[in-house]
């Protein structure tokens, strides 16, 4: 979406608080890059310089249900891009009764109908107002049918439709149990470069809840995720870190970060990392650290305390704390017999 149209919104993650930079790209509607008559481009530059839209709005509501796929369709375009440049028309296009009907052509087999319907939604869903009666109108299930049989577009737009939709709190267990999580780390793992951005940004908000956390790591996200993070020449390393500093919080992720190679990894990211990626990595390695001996003795055996230290000469304020308590933790004396299974007990 327009960047100066994007809610700003604040996602809660008590380990680490400079996170909002790292997902402000996701939602970009790239809607303007299809043509439209130049009668339509008239019509639609009119509704979106004046206030005399209502007419035009309820005649596109109408087209919604027509019987002619090529009628929708441009009614889907137009409802598309009318939601994106002007924010009082997604109000207006709710109230209107426009959602349940593009609902239903999330679930339409032609691809590019449904695609219009997804952005649609999607640009619906960034107003407040909206989120509410999309989720009530059965927006959700259609949305992770779409993850899974859509263009790459509707695939991409349908994540973030998803994610607006997930900060009602209560609608995360609902997206997950949906079936959303490993369609979203296959996203993850095999879209785009914005397919990618927008997966993590929506695992990212999904995942604060728990069982979404161990839905995640039983699809496999733990393995995608450190190969993002060990790319330090690619754009996702920030993003997966992030994602991974909200799953830890459950053994499952924590015992999957460990078996997938992932403590090389965050080690080399205090080394060269960025002074942000050195900090998230500290939070990880803690998280990781905190209640398993065996663990530690694998961190420290990666060479982790001189990073560590030299961190703590020239981190942030907010680092050298949690730097402080790693290192501590790693120097601890660690006794016992840290082969047997029982020690990666939390």
């Amino acid at each position: 979406m327009d960047t100066q149209a994007q809610p700003n919104y604040q996602y809660t993650n008590p380990t680490f608080t400079d996170h909002s930079t790292a997902f402000s790209d996701c939602n970009s509607d790239r809607s303007g890059e299809f043509s439209t008559t130049s009668s339509t481009s008239r019509r639609l530059l009119h509704s979106c310089t004046t206030d005399n839209s209502d007419d035009l709005i309820q005649q596109l509501v109408s087209s919604l249900e027509s019987t002619s796929i090529d009628d929708k369709k441009q009614a889907a375009l137009e409802i598309r891009l009318l939601a994106k440049n002007k924010p009082d028309n997604r109000l207006k296009l709710a109230k209107a009764g426009a959602i349940r009907p593009l609902i239903s052509l999330i679930s339409s087999s032609d691809l590019q109908l449904q695609e219009h319907g997804v952005t649609a939604i999607l640009n619906l869903s960034l107003c407040d107002e909206n989120k509410e009666l999309l989720s009530s109108s059965g927006a959700i299930k259609p949305l992770v049918k779409s993850l899974k049989t859509g263009t790459s577009t509707a695939r991409e737009n349908a994540a973030c439709a998803l994610l607006r939709l997930s900060q009602i709190e209560n609608n995360k267990s609902v997206i997950g149990r949906s079936g959303a999580i490993p369609l979203l780390v296959n996203l993850l793992e095999t879209g785009n470069v914005r397919g990618k951005k927008d997966a993590a940004t929506a695992l990212y908000s999904l995942c604060s809840v728990k069982e979404n956390k161990v839905r995640a790591v039983e699809a496999g996200i733990m393995k995608v995720l450190v190969e993002l993070m060990a790319d330090f020449g690619g754009n996702m390393v920030d993003k997966a870190a992030f994602v991974v500093s909200v799953l830890v919080g459950v053994v499952e992720a924590r015992v999957a970060v460990v078996e997938e190679g992932g403590v090389p990894v965050l080690v080399e990211m205090v080394e060269v990392g960025s002074q942000r990626q050195k900090e998230i990595a500290v939070v990880i390695l803690l998280q990781i650290c905190e209640e398993s001996v065996v663990y530690r003795t694998v961190v420290a055996r990666e060479g982790a305390i001189p990073p560590l230290v030299e961190l703590l000469q020239s981190g942030t304020n907010r680092a050298k704390q949690k730097t402080e308590t790693l290192i501590e933790l790693l120097r601890r004396p660690r006794s016992g017999n840290t082969g047997h299974s029982e020690d990666l007990s939390y």
